[in-house]
């Protein structure tokens, strides 16, 4: 049995998009043998090749004269066009799942105060299960009924000849191009990715360290030593990481443990109705809620309410801008160098400075936080704290991920792990004393008028 660890491309965005162009040509007609040849599989290369020249070699490998040059193209575009649509769906969802979760999350007594830590637990957990899972996709584009098994005289599938419940190659060609399907891209780097933020983690991680952490358990913040101070850093780290660690493997065992339960999706379903559908909800759903933030209710409610609605609409306008850099970003610099994975650490240190800046403004008293305690905020005061907010919790939880860096700091080699697992974490809470300290100890923080 392979081992039931998701490997690092599990959700490795550099390898997702890879050959989505030369596996939609397999839909209807193509045999097995063709779509392996037109697959590579992710762990082969180190070396960067160019998406077009890998859509070239893939095309090369198939001489059916079934499909003209403009059909590939068309059916290129339209694979890409739904893996963007998945994204900006999955990641308004994402987006909203772990904001909701935080706010359950922190309560008096709670014995976990950095609400973002279970939204990290759970992406994590999902990921891992997606990266497992051998039965949702089983049909993967539609090509592998054709050549991996036959039809006996009652017309019922007999057990395929590399089957991937037992055979390791078929299960690592399965992984490989279960990575090109739209709708995993949408579950894996849209909902898992945006259901976690690094830079999230990295805030508590600061607040920590500087004793400025919120706690539900006392009205105020308690002062204390710096020694207590690097105790609680540490703790945060800790508890976060090694918890994200098992949750993932801990995934990747309930997807072995739910095989047999597990229906799979129909792959005529997904290409005919899910997909296209998928178009008219992701945009439909984003410029609605554009809409809905030029208009929101909170404006025409009294200042001192509480107000989250406005946070939360530009947090979801702002969402699917962050997942889709961290895609593409992740597409172009992962595959530079195989064992330092540069495309997750690039966004996930952008995420963190740009929510340390945010942080900075959200809390200068000059710009829109309260001046002082008591002080009741004007409209406009309140307007650019959510949107500072929305940028926060869209742009910056998006962009960054937890449920990538786990797996791929997972699937490293020891050495490698190390170094790629202390370099993020080390210069993200730099990146933040560096933003966020010198106002602190200067100016001080004010409390944000939302």
């Amino acid at each position: 049995m392979p081992q039931s660890v998701p490997d690092q491309r599990g959700e490795d965005a550099s390898y997702e998009l890879e050959t989505i162009g030369s596996r939609t040509i397999l839909e209807r007609r193509h045999t097995a043998d063709s779509g392996r040849d037109a697959v590579p599989d992710g762990r082969s290369s180190s070396s960067r090749r160019e998406p077009s020249a890998l859509l070239e070699s893939a095309e090369s490998c198939i001489s059916s004269p079934e499909h003209s040059q403009a059909e590939l193209q068309l059916s290129h575009h339209a694979t890409q066009l739904y893996t963007v649509s998945y994204l900006v769906l999955f990641s308004i969802f994402g987006t909203l799942a772990r904001i909701g979760l935080q706010a359950l999350t922190v309560y008096p007594g709670a014995p976990i105060t950095t609400g973002v830590t279970w939204a990290n637990v759970g992406g994590c957990l999902l990921i891992g299960f997606f990266a497992e899972d051998r039965k949702l996709f089983r049909e993967e584009w539609g090509a592998s009924s054709a050549g991996r098994g036959k039809l006996n005289g009652n017309g019922d599938e007999q057990q395929r000849i590399d089957d991937p419940d037992n055979d390791v190659d078929a299960l690592m060609k399965h992984k490989a191009v279960k990575k090109t399907i739209p709708l995993y891209i949408g579950l894996t780097t849209g909902f898992c990715g945006s259901f976690t933020s690094f830079s999230s983690f990295m805030l508590d991680a600061y607040r920590a360290l500087s004793n400025t952490l919120p706690n539900p358990n006392t009205e105020s913040i308690l002062p204390r030593n710096g020694g207590y101070s690097f105790m609680a850093v540490v703790a945060v780290m800790l508890y976060s990481i090694l918890l994200c660690l098992s949750s993932i493997v801990v995934g990747a065992h309930l997807a072995d443990g739910l095989s047999y339960f597990t229906p799979p999706l129909r792959f005529k379903f997904m290409r005919n109705v899910l997909d296209r559908l998928v178009v008219v909800l992701a945009f439909g759903c984003w410029i609605g809620t554009i809409f809905l933030a030029m208009w929101t209710p909170d404006r025409y409610r009294p200042i001192q309410e509480q107000h989250w609605r406005g946070s939360a609409e530009f947090a979801i306008i702002f969402a699917p801008i962050g997942c889709l850099f961290r895609f593409y970003a992740s597409l172009y610099f992962n595959p530079f160098v195989s064992s330092f994975p540069l495309g997750t650490f690039l966004v996930n240190m952008i995420g963190t400075l740009v929510l340390g800046v945010c942080f900075d403004l959200q809390h200068a008293s000059t710009i829109v936080a309260r001046k002082n305690i008591d002080d009741i905020p004007s409209s406009h005061r309140l307007l650019g704290c959510q949107l500072l907010r929305g940028i926060m919790d869209g742009f910056c939880g998006c962009t960054t991920t937890v449920s990538t860096w786990i797996a791929e700091v997972h699937s490293l080699n020891m050495k490698h792990a190390y170094l790629y697992g202390l370099a993020s974490i080390g210069l993200g809470l730099a990146l933040l004393v560096v933003i966020i300290g010198p106002m602190q100890w200067t100016a001080g923080l004010a409390q944000p008028a939302c």
